[in-house]
């Protein structure tokens, strides 16, 4: 539907058209009939030879040259008829699309007017210029139809004109110096020699069409090879973006946290004034950065605890074959060098290669300050999220030390608007890693016969006091009371039974605030024995395989020392409460079907709990299993 004010500005075309043809029919008059039809049949020839303009759903014909000489040598009558001959001709023959009659009348209205406009000018008393006449018929003619298609299209009338019309500029200066040597012979010899113009206009089409048909192919060459570099930028973005998909199915901490550091990079790094290539070798490593983690083992990706010095060195492995990884992609543009040293800091302490200050490439000091504010702003195995505003206080503290000043300077101060932002952005959908598959008897080498790769069996778990000793030699434990826990777990058949002689005895073998026995069922745990003065801030409700500290070590067979309490999803949380426990031991119950639950200690003190402490929870642990399963040892 078109608009009240393209609807009024063809009626204002249309109102201009019919008052010069009103005009022209009022002064109508022929001095030489002849020689106006034979120009007439000119004009409908010349609008037969069409050329079609770029960028626009319009036609341009050679018929101006002979309503240019009809306004030179004809009556304004007999000239608005050639043009509405022409124009007529030029719209309906061979169209392509067949014009509505409102097109048509605006195209002949349009001429119409142009015709007016010129004449007047070229039979000015004290001006004869053919030139001046070509170029005012030329505006009036092109100006209102490049208007009409910008109100029509939604386009710019300025751009349509200059793109699509503007270039045919010098044809009609041509046309001006055909008009006055046409002029010129008819005063020497008669108009007739005036048609052999026909044949030289028909070579001029004919080359005037070839160019503007070049032109056209190069036009579709441009288009397509624009076209064919955002197919390879969108197919550049896809690699990434599965990539991403990768790390994020080995680490599930991942998926957002991915693409909020793409949007806090690549803001700072706007703001630093990067652009072009850098700036989408940024957005690339800010979505890769991670993607070394696939060497390393997952068991230490999904730690809920701290790391050991030999993991932590596995760990740091994951920016030198990050590097490698996406040096092998060959982008267009360096992203090897920011994931690779996305870990380096500004003070030169960082790894893997120790760069310090403007050594650092700019995108990885953008990278390291970013995911750091991110890391400490989210949620992870072996902590909880920080507050923004903590998380962001934490990094400036850092600047000059860990990360470029610049960099968090610029952080600091537009962290809370990025933060926004990347909540408001598509997210990268997550792949499915938690469906399950049906299908499959068995793997081709079988299934393993004890239950839990990785964990010790029950004969090498309950071991005789003499191994004992040798394991918690230096250590603080009370021997004696360890050997009777022991061998009063042995005697018992029934988990209350051991849940009554864990909370009578081990207290004195182990100190703790909290003691949570976490019994598996299924994929969950359930806390089935709770002691110690903290023991009411771990709740009642179910711990999935998995979650926590407690789930992780069911998981993986594998203990945790000094890990985090407040990972727990069992432990409540209260602004009283929060931070009273600091410190967690958790040890897997492995009995003759696999793990049988978790045994968890907690303290207000970090770091407190030792090698030693874990080493008597070891001992008790596979008796307590065997009762938990309901097979107390011989």
């Amino acid at each position: 539907m078109k608009s009240p004010r393209t609807i009024a500005y063809i009626g204002l075309v249309l109102a201009i058209g019919i008052a010069s043809c009103a005009h022209g029919l009022w002064t109508w008059s022929s001095a030489d009939p002849v020689k106006f039809i034979s120009y007439l049949l000119l004009t409908v020839a010349a609008s037969g030879m069409k050329i079609r303009l770029p960028s626009v759903l319009g036609t341009m014909s050679l018929s101006f040259l002979f309503i240019l000489i009809g306004i030179a040598q004809f009556s304004l009558g007999e000239t608005l008829l050639m043009g509405c001959a022409g124009g007529l001709v030029q719209c309906v023959f061979l169209a392509k699309h067949r014009p509505k009659g409102v097109q048509v009348a605006f195209n002949l209205a349009s001429v119409c007017g142009a015709i007016e406009l010129g004449y007047a000018v070229q039979h000015l008393p004290w001006l004869h210029s053919g030139v001046l006449t070509a170029a005012v018929y030329f505006v009036a003619d092109t100006v209102p139809v490049a208007v009409i298609i910008g109100l029509t299209e939604n386009k710019n009338a300025w751009n349509v004109w200059r793109e699509a019309y503007m270039w045919t500029f010098p044809n009609y200066l041509v046309g001006a110096a055909a008009v006055w040597v046409v002029g010129e012979t008819d005063q020497r010899l008669g108009w007739q020699p005036g048609l052999l113009l026909l044949p030289i206009l028909f070579i001029i089409y004919r080359s005037h069409r070839s160019y503007v048909e070049r032109l056209e192919e190069a036009r579709k060459r441009a288009e397509q090879q624009a076209e064919h570099a955002l197919e390879v930028a969108a197919l550049h973005r896809r690699t990434i973006e599965t990539l991403a998909l990768a790390v994020e199915a080995k680490d599930q901490t991942t998926s957002d946290h991915l693409q909020r550091v793409e949007t806090y990079a690549i803001g700072v790094a706007k703001e630093l004034g990067m652009g072009g290539t850098d700036l989408e070798a940024l957005r690339a490593a800010a979505l890769l950065h991670d993607i070394g983690k696939l060497a390393v083992p997952e068991y230490i990706i999904a730690k809920p605890g701290k790391l050991t010095p030999e993991e932590f060195e596995k760990m740091k492995t994951h920016t030198v074959v990050g590097g490698e990884i996406v040096e092998r992609i060959r982008f267009p543009y360096n992203v090897a060098p920011l994931v690779r040293g996305h870990h380096e800091r500004w003070n030169g302490t960082g790894y893997p290669d120790g760069l310090a200050g403007e050594q650092i490439p700019l995108g990885a000091r953008i990278l390291a300050a970013v995911d750091c504010l991110d890391a400490l702003s989210s949620d992870r195995q072996y902590r909880r999220a920080m507050p923004l505003s903590e998380a962001m206080d934490f990094v400036k503290s850092c600047a000059g030390t860990n990360f470029d000043p610049a960099v968090v300077e610029i952080l600091a101060r537009r962290h809370v608007e990025l933060e926004a932002l990347s909540k408001s952005e598509v997210r990268i959908i997550s792949l499915p890693t938690a469906v399950r598959v049906e299908r499959g008897d068995a793997p081709a080498a079988g299934f393993e016969k004890i239950a839990g790769a990785g964990i010790s069996s029950p004969e090498n778990a309950t071991r005789d006091l003499s191994t004992l000793r040798r394991a918690v030699g230096r250590a603080t434990v009370n021997m004696r009371a360890l050997a009777g826990l022991t061998t009063r777990i042995a005697e018992c058949d029934t988990p209350d039974n051991v849940f009554a002689a864990l909370r009578e005895s081990l207290g004195d073998i182990v100190q703790y605030a909290a003691m949570v026995v976490y019994v598996r069922r299924g994929d969950c745990l359930l806390p089935d024995c709770t002691d110690g003065d903290a023991a009411g801030l771990f709740g009642s409700r179910e711990v999935p395989v998995g979650a926590g500290l407690s789930g992780w070590v069911a998981e993986n067979g594998k203990a945790i020392v000094n890990g985090n309490p407040h990972v727990e999803p069992a432990y409540l949380v209260s602004p009283s409460e929060f931070s009273r426990l600091h410190a967690a031991l958790a040890v897997p119950l492995v009995g003759p079907g696999g793990i049988a639950g978790v045994l968890s200690l907690y303290r207000n003190e970090r770091d407190t709990f030792t090698n030693a402490d874990l080493a008597a929870m070891g001992v008790l642990g596979a008796g307590i299993a065997c009762v938990l399963e309901g097979t107390p040892p011989a």
